[in-house]
């Protein structure tokens, strides 16, 4: 009931080979092309506040780590760690400062199905079913648009394995591209942004939402066809997903969407968890400012919207504190550093309403500097984590500057210069921080008054 792998192993690599043997992982992240070691030192998870929790590394029962040592010991230390030491908590997500994770053991299940509906509603009851709707289905998540003030929810729950039906997911904002495709998506969206098209921004998110709803974001009944819900299959071949690691050799005709090598996306990613205590006064906070302006929030909705996933209290120092929701959000982002994006306030003002009103967590592998602001200060154990660190790599062997300053070992996660908050560098303190010359001054934010954020003033 449990399986060995290697840091380097894929989850993909895990999920196909733990199948073979009637096994799963219960909870994943939804992309497959991760390593396990990735995964693991960043806190990846999926969506559930069942079970042991919806982040791989609370099913790690062994770890072996490798560490630096003395001469005599040729400079090494192997450290194998047990489920019950309070050392692997400090390992379960060591943002690599620890050592070299080289293998991991981690407790499975047998093979199970599940039934997957997507329910398209309003979002007028979004933060109160928040708080409860992940405690009535397992797989529970949310696929919000804002702009358009819909959300999908995912009625996704276990039922017996005689259940009919042999779905397959294959989402697909994770299928292969062709690239022409590609840099024409990328080229409108830069001319939306120059020319400040909100209204063209807004039309693309719609035909964007539009066609994922039409195939059924990629779920298919057997495979090969969407036929209606419930969508019915084993768990190994609905948990996670990512068919454009399978292109074909093609010289780059089609690609991932985010393939550096192409003219395709790029993008900010700002991913934070709040705690299901406070979350509703975030999801009315963020809808309030929809309502002053509805355009704003387009550039969610053309990425997708944002995903929110439920994610449980973790052993790990650096994990989660307590149960929560999980906010992914995917935004535009200029070639150009000193370029403002459209609506720029808005996008500051939610990262900080999230990180600074909510006191939010930041995803340890996503964000801008902004969201690491005195974030580790929000961890009761990071004084054991520290320790750990000391105790396994006293040169510091495996630390840099930036893995430094988000500790709270080193100054410099500021960095104040021209234009620094555009790119997240710095919270806007004074006009220059932003791009005044491009009619965008530093401004306090429209509901929360605390944020200072670069606003664009037409009458300057």
């Amino acid at each position: 009931m449990s399986i060995t792998v290697e840091s380097g192993v894929t989850l993909r690599q895990l999920i196909s080979e733990a199948g073979k043997a009637g096994l799963v992982l219960p909870y994943t992240p939804y992309w497959w092309g991760i390593t396990i070691g990735g995964l693991i030192g960043t806190g990846a998870h999926g969506s559930s506040l069942w079970g042991l929790g919806s982040s791989v590394h609370d099913y790690i029962v062994q770890l072996r780590i490798v560490t630096p040592s003395d001469a005599p010991n040729n400079y090494t230390k192997v450290r194998i760690l047990e489920n019950g030491s309070p050392e692997l908590n400090a390992v379960r997500v060591s943002l690599g400062v620890l050592g070299v994770v080289s293998q991991v053991t981690l407790k499975l299940e047998r093979v199970f199905k599940r039934s997957i509906t997507l329910s398209e509603r309003d979002d007028s009851n979004l933060g109160e079913d928040a708080v409860t709707f992940g405690r009535q289905h397992e797989f529970a998540d949310f696929t919000w648009y804002p702009s358009q003030r819909k959300v999908i929810y995912r009625i996704d729950d276990r039922v017996p394995t005689n259940t009919p039906g042999n779905a397959l997911n294959a989402f697909l904002g994770f299928r292969s591209i062709p690239s022409l495709v590609l840099a024409i998506l990328r080229t409108t969206e830069e001319n939306q942004e120059s020319t400040n098209d909100a209204d063209g921004k807004c039309l693309s998110a719609k035909l964007t939402t539009s066609t994922l709803k039409i195939g059924a974001y990629g779920l298919t009944n057997n495979g090969i066809a969407f036929t209606g819900y419930p969508v019915v299959g084993f768990q190994n071949r609905l948990q996670a997903s990512g068919t454009c690691l399978d292109s074909v050799e093609d010289a780059r005709i089609t690609a991932c969407p985010w393939d550096h090598r192409v003219k395709g996306l790029f993008v900010h990613q700002t991913a934070f968890s709040i705690s299901l205590s406070k979350v509703k006064g975030f999801i009315e906070d963020v809808q309030r400012l929809v309502v002053l302006e509805p355009r704003a929030l387009c550039v969610l909705d053309l990425y997708n919207g944002i995903l929110i996933r439920y994610v449980t209290t973790s052993n790990a120092y650096l994990g989660k504190q307590e149960d929560a929701l999980d906010f992914d959000i995917t935004y535009y982002r200029s070639k150009d550093p000193m370029s403002p994006r459209l609506f720029e306030d808005f996008l500051e003002e939610i990262e900080q309403l999230a990180f600074f009103k909510y006191g939010a967590l930041p995803h340890w592998g996503k964000n801008r500097n902004v969201a690491f602001i005195g974030a580790i200060n929000k961890y009761k154990n990071v004084d054991k984590f520290l320790e750990v660190k000391q105790s396994y790599d006293q040169l510091g062997l495996f630390s840099s500057e930036w893995t430094n300053q988000v500790l709270g070992l080193k100054d410099g996660l500021t960095i104040v210069k021209e234009g620094c908050a555009l790119e997240g560098l710095c919270i806007c303190s004074q006009d220059i921080h932003c791009a005044p010359k491009k009619g965008y001054f530093c401004r306090p934010g429209r509901i929360y008054k605390d944020a200072r954020v670069c606003t664009r003033l037409s009458s300057r």
